[in-house]
This record gives C-alpha cells, structure tokens and sequence, in this order.
C-alpha cells in the first residue's frame, strides 16, 4: 500500500512538472509579447492599407497633369505612331459627264495617302484654377512606305476654289454675276481641273483664289488651296485643357477652345459644346460603361459623341471599345437635338452636317466615309460609292481607368454640298450636287512597348500588389496574434481533457489528489507510530519475560540443589 501510494506520488509529481515544463516551453514571455506587437503591427498596417487606399492616391498623382509626370508627359508630346490616312475621289467620267452623256458622276477612290502626324502641345502654362493653356500641333510628314501611290498622281478632282465662290455668289447682284462670269470665261476656270494628289491636298494655285486674296483678304488669307492643309490649319489655336487638379476625371480635356468654352459656328448646345471633349489624346478617368465620351478636332468642326460598343484587351490592359453614336450626323431628320446642325434654318440631308463657317465660308459638308448611315438619295446621285460598315466605322479602345487611348481609328469625310448654281459660268451642272471629295483616317494601332509596360504596371499590377500585401498584412497579423493567444494559453498534450473540462475544473482535481495524498501521508505517518510501539511493547515485553524465566529458573535449580 504504503508503495503504491509512494508511486502515485512520484506520478502526479511528475505530470505536475511536465505541465510547467511544458507551459514554460509554450511561451516565453519575452517571445510571447514580440509576437503580439508584430501581430498587431501587421494587422494595423493591413487595415490602413484598405482605409488609406494608397494606390488610389499614387494614381491621383499619376493622373494629374503637372510638370513632370508620366500622364503629363505622355499628353504634351504623346510617343505613339499616328498616322493620317487620306483616299482621293477621281472622277473618271469629266468628259462625258460635262458633254451631258453620263448624267451621274463616276467617283474612283485612290489611296491612301499616308502621313505621319506628330502630334503634340506645345508651350503649355499652368494656371491656378485647375487648368492650363496650350497649343495644338499636328505636322504632317510623308510616309510612301505606307501609300499606295504618290503624292504626283494625277487625278481629276473638283474644283473647290470656282465651286466655293459660285455657291457664295450664285445669290449676288445681277451686275456682281455678270463681272463673276466674265472672269470665269476669260480665266478658262472648269468645275473638275486636273491636278495631282499634293496640290489638292495641301494647296493649288487659282487665278480666281489669287482674286479672291487681293479683294477680299478678310475671307480668303491665303493664296493657295488645299483641302488637307486646310483641314490642318491652327496658326493661332489656342486651347484650355483640365489638369485634373480639382476632379480626376477632367483631366486631359477641353476647358475651352479659342477662350471659349463653345464654338462660335453653332447657335446653341449641345451642337456648340467643346467643354468636357477630348482631342484624342486623354479621355476621362474613371469612365463608367454607359458613360458618353466626346471627341473634338478643329476640323470636325464639332464635338462626336461616343458609345461604348463592348470590350477588348489591347497591349496587355482592358479597353472599352466605342463607336461614334448612331445618329450623330443627323442634323434633326430623326434627332431633334441635332436641329441646331442646320446653318441658317437650312438642313442638309440626314447624314451630313454642314461645316461652311468652320472652312472659310466654303459649302463643306461632313459625312461617314462613302456616305455610309446618310440618306440613300446621296449614294444613288453618283457612281463608285460603298458604304462599308467593317471598312469605314470609327473605333476607339479606351482604358476606363486612366482614360488612356489604347487604339484609335477616326473616319470622315469632307464633301462639297452645293447650292443652286444656275446663275455661274462652268458651273451649272453641279447645282444641287453632293460632291465626296476625299476621307480620312487618323489612326494609331498599338500603344509603344515602353509605355504599355509603364502603364501596365501603374494600371494591373499595382492594384493587385497593394491586394496581396492587404491580405498577407491582415492574414499575418491575425495568425502571429492568435499563435500569441494560444501559445499564452496552450494546454500540454499528455493531458486529454474533455471539450466541457475547464482549466478551473482540472486545477480543482489537482487539488483533491493533492489532498488525498496528504490523508495518505498522515495515515501512514499514524499507522507507522503505532507499528513502532507495538514494536517496543512487544521488545520490552520480551526482555520482561526474559528476565522473569531466568529467576524462574534460578529458583528451581536452588530447590533442585536442596533436594539433593
């Protein structure tokens, strides 16, 4: 008994010793708080990570213009390969058309001509509301490369200068009309002239455009005529574009044009709204999919609306993709809002916008390439024309996030959109007449290698970094403090408790056990006493006994002796 309760003992003492061994193994305290401050560290980082958001605020910064950043840079000269596309309507049939053989004109499209625009904005000044001042530059440079012909194809084309003048003065004085006609026969001036591709896209000498220079400069400055160059002319443009400074998404466009927020040649919005568009090279940040999208170039004469159409990855981001809006060169036919397109209460067909004050008083007129969404009667009064939707269909890949352009292809063609004519010499057959003249194409395919990367990183990696780091912050800084908490609180293994014991409850049955072996200790303690004096009873007894037998015996061997 007295043995195994000296093992029992030995037992509970030993369970006593490994539990503090191993709480003590479980945590030092030293290591318990560090890992606790680096839970809380880690946790606290990752929370500022989601409230502060610090890629919002680096793309803010990124996004903004001022000197020196990335978007600004990228805007003021951007570094992509534009291109201008430009496709010639040949007449083919002059001679029989003029004899009155043919009673349609046969149009050949030649081309493209293909140039390369440098497009950039030059001496630009930060104001301090937000804005800043620029101009526009669009240098053209040959790329025959990139053609399929040159630039000295010869080519019957119309003549703008005699078609201009005789539609401004068709309604003149009985005696202006005489003096007109007069000039007209002696300079032998024809509605359809042989020149080549250059001369009528960046200017042909005109004895009546000579004329129209030296009597009346403040109409006609120049004294060559060019279709292109005119379409090209901003000798003088200014523009006032949104740095972005007081809302993100106003950065990279139109504030005003020409210190005007409108544009003149219009009577009312939204016709005459240049505020808010964008020249091509920015568009808006943050763009929502059903948000409209303006595009604005001097030679549109006009802001374009766009749609997005769907969505596209180009050059390793997303795009959406856009389309000019159905119906945007209606000028009130099927959308009222565009009656404020008809110059003077005079509305062209549907599908042509008419563009006379932005072009010197000459009946230019805009259209999609071939006529394409205009009304049927403009491709059934001439040969050679085919509207293609695949072919000629404005598209733009825009990045939502930044507003950066990731491809763009602009599609327009300039026509001449003549009045009555009767009353002109060389002119008559024309009245009444839609001329398609040429389109064009401005275009970029593909974003430069080093600025797709630039903006791959700012736009994809960026945000998914600062998501993983969020996460590893927050998951880390929850695991590092509840190993603190556990290890503050870890029970040994060779003590199997039941999922209701508490640490209560066992240290109360370490507690009985540990009484129960004091009563154990006691009891033997006691019994132990008692064995003892029983022991020296019984030894004392026995000596007593001892001592008696031997006088006992003495005394019977003195009787013995008597006896004898």
């Amino acid at each position: 008994m007295a043995i195994a309760i000296q093992y029992s003992i030995k037992a509970s003492a030993a369970n006593i010793y490994n539990l503090c061994a191993t709480r003590s193994s479980c945590f030092p305290s030293k290591g318990v708080f560090l890992t606790m401050v680096l839970g809380l560290f880690a946790l606290t980082f990752g929370s500022l990570l989601i409230v502060i958001d610090p890629y919002s605020i680096i793309f803010t910064m990124k996004t903004t213009f001022s000197e020196g950043t990335d978007t600004f840079e990228m805007w003021r000269k951007p570094p992509i390969k534009l291109f201008l596309k430009v496709y010639l309507f040949n007449v083919t049939n002059k001679e029989e058309y003029m004899s009155g053989k043919d009673s349609k004109l046969k149009f050949q499209q030649v081309g493209p001509y293909t140039y390369r625009e440098d497009m950039s904005h030059g001496n630009v000044t930060f104001n301090t509301n937000g804005t800043m001042n620029s101009i526009p530059l669009h240098p053209l440079t040959w790329i025959p490369e990139l053609s399929n012909g040159t630039e000295d194809d010869l080519l019957y084309l119309p003549n703008i200068a005699l078609l201009s003048i005789a539609n401004v003065m068709n309604d003149a004085t009985f005696f202006t009309r005489v003096g007109l006609n007069l000039v007209i026969k002696k300079t032998n001036s024809e509605a359809l002239v042989k020149m080549t591709a250059k001369e009528f896209m960046f200017g042909y000498k005109s004895t009546l455009l000579s004329l129209g220079n030296t009597f009346m400069p403040s109409w006609i400055y120049f004294d060559k005529l060019g279709l292109i160059d005119r379409m090209y002319d901003f000798d003088g443009d200014t523009s006032t574009i949104y740095t972005g400074e007081t809302d993100i998404r106003l950065s990279g466009l139109f504030e005003n044009y020409n210190s005007r927020p409108y544009l003149p040649q219009w009577d009312a919005a939204p016709c005459n709204t240049v505020s808010g568009a964008s020249d091509g090279s920015k568009f808006p940040a943050l763009i929502k999919p059903n948000d409209t999208l303006f595009f604005f170039r001097k030679s549109l004469c006009r802001s374009m609306p766009l749609v997005r159409v769907g969505e596209d990855w180009v050059s390793g981001m997303n795009g959406y993709r856009y389309h000019f809006r159905k119906g945007a060169l209606d000028n009130g036919h099927n959308e009222t809002a565009n009656k404020c397109f008809c110059r003077k209460g005079n509305c062209l067909p549907a599908g042509l916008i008419d563009v006379t004050d932005c072009y010197y008083g000459f009946p230019i007129a805009l259209s999609y390439p071939h006529f394409m969404e205009a009304d049927k009667t403009l491709i059934d009064s001439v040969e050679g024309i085919q509207p293609n939707p695949d072919i000629h269909t404005t598209d733009f890949v825009i990045n939502p996030e930044s507003g950066l352009p990731l491809q763009l292809s602009v599609k327009m063609q300039i026509n001449m959109a003549l009045g009555d004519l009767s009353n002109i010499a060389n002119c008559k057959l024309f009245s009444h007449t839609v001329l398609p003249m040429l389109w064009t194409e401005i275009y970029f395919d593909e974003l430069p290698t080093s600025m797709a990367t630039r903006f791959y990183i700012y736009l994809r990696v960026g945000p998914i970094a600062q998501t993983i780091f969020t996460y590893l912050f927050l998951i880390g800084g929850m695991s590092f403090i509840l190993l603190s908490l556990a290890s503050a609180f870890c029970i040994p293994k060779d003590i199997k408790l039941k999922d209701t014991t508490t640490w209560k409850e066992e240290a109360f049955r370490h507690q009985v056990v540990e009484k129960e072996m004091n009563k154990h200790r006691l009891k033997e303690t006691t019994n132990n006493t008692k064995e003892m004096e029983v022991y020296y009873c019984s030894l004392l007894r026995t000596n007593e006994d001892t001592e008696e037998d031997s006088v006992l015996q003495r005394t019977l061997d003195s009787f013995e002796e008597v006896e004898v």
